[in-house]
């Protein structure tokens, strides 16, 4: 008897196993569907920078790894958040809340990466950040839920201001876009300038709607300064590069500094504008075989070349769909381990690694645009200058005050 009662139990106990792992299967993705938000500007001043570019760059991914991930669809959403917080952070709480998406990408307008990105912790999803800047994100405003992808502002001083230090031009005056990525930009800037022995002479702050630089730019040529550095983007960075082109600041000896220029401005200013300009890049389309191909298809539905913002949606899409592949669930916490455990290496970036701050560590890219001259055709723009590893284009783990980073 009781042999025939503990082959009962043996039995049970079997099919108690059998059932709860395929339980455990089927629950593996929640919701038996992977829910992609992409969360960017379809209309304003950065949807060049973003808009259809993203959601391009994401479905590409979500098609090239087959449309299901551990056999359950993958599905992209898309929302306009119009670059307001408050409407990104209502967004962003509806998708997590009510639609149940898994991961949110993109997120151009570093104000709105840094409260989305707290909502991803607060909801326990995940946040990927390709369009927006601000090195705060990795820093004081780090999480264990996102991840800065593409490019910060702490890589694009190292660059083109250290470029510009060794080029002797050591006074620098800025214009700067007044939120959370201006203010970052000129920060990170304004210590590299000052750590290799160069000085600010002055600053002027602008709303980041202003598209008439006129006053702030004749403050600018005023000061005297060797570099005017532009720290701001979108639609009224072009503006503000040919309305110093047109009041002759370049001709006057002073150089225009572009702090973060994407692609798309130099095809919006000409190579006759835009020519010398000096800037640091995550990517670009014709640096080798990989780019070429991948750039190639990009094309083919966009009808431009992308930039560092596309190849990066791409990229860490991939990356994320791998992740979950590998950890066998959607769970935000198991795939964010996942994601920092497995090394990158693809178009966008060779032996890229997801640090504990949340910062994609890889090479960063000092570039010259060309004078029309030496351009072989339409965005044949870039010129390369110089390569920085990833150990030196971002901000040492040893200089960090994210919480999350384990000192000594």
């Amino acid at each position: 008897m009781k042999l025939k009662i503990g082959s009962v139990l043996i039995a049970t106990a079997a099919i108690s196993f059998v059932n709860g792992g395929a339980c455990a299967q089927t629950t593996a993705i929640s919701d038996d569907v992977v829910k992609i938000g992409v969360l960017t500007d379809m209309s304003g001043q950065f949807s060049h920078e973003s808009g259809d570019g993203s959601v391009t760059a994401v479905k590409m991914a979500v098609e090239d790894f087959g449309g299901k991930v551990l056999g359950k669809p993958i599905e992209v959403l898309v929302a306009d958040h119009q670059n307001k917080p408050d409407t990104a952070s209502a967004l962003a709480r509806k998708w997590f809340d009510v639609e149940h998406v898994d991961m949110i990408g993109n997120l151009i307008n570093s104000s709105i990466a840094l409260s989305v990105s707290q909502l991803a912790k607060d909801k326990n999803r995940i946040a990927i950040i390709n369009g927006s800047g601000s090195s705060r994100l990795t820093n004081d405003a780090c999480t264990p839920n996102s991840i800065h992808y593409a490019y910060d502002t702490y890589a694009l001083a190292r660059g083109t201001g250290s470029a510009l230090m060794k080029a002797g031009k050591k006074s620098w005056y800025f214009l700067t876009a007044d939120y959370a990525f201006g203010h970052a930009l000129e920060a990170d800037t304004s210590a590299v300038v000052k750590a290799l022995g160069g000085g600010v002479v002055g600053a002027t702050r602008y709303p980041v709607e202003a598209f008439d630089q006129s006053s702030f730019l004749l403050q600018a040529q005023s000061s005297k300064a060797e570099v005017v550095a532009l720290a701001g983007s979108g639609s009224v960075l072009v503006n503000s590069i040919k309305s110093a082109q047109e009041f002759g600041i370049p001709a006057g000896g002073q150089t225009l500094a572009g702090l973060l220029v994407w692609i798309t401005d130099i095809k919006s200013l000409g190579l006759s504008s835009a020519q010398g300009l000096v800037l640091t890049n995550a990517f670009y389309w014709d640096r080798d075989d990989e780019t070429r191909a991948w750039s190639k298809r990009f094309y083919e539905r966009m009808k431009r070349m992308p930039h560092m913002g596309d190849a990066g949606d791409y990229s860490s899409t991939m990356h994320y769909l791998r992740a979950i592949q590998a950890a066998g669930t959607d769970e935000a916490h198991a795939v964010m381990s996942k994601m920092r455990e497995m090394p990158i290496n693809d178009f966008f970036a060779k032996n890229g690694q997801i640090r504990q701050d949340g910062r994609m560590v890889h090479d960063m890219y000092v570039y010259e645009v060309k004078k029309p001259s030496e351009s072989k055709g339409e965005w044949d723009y870039y010129k390369l200058r110089e390569v920085i590893p990833g150990d030196q284009a971002f901000r040492p783990l040893k200089d960090s005050v994210c919480p999350l980073v384990k000192k000594g």
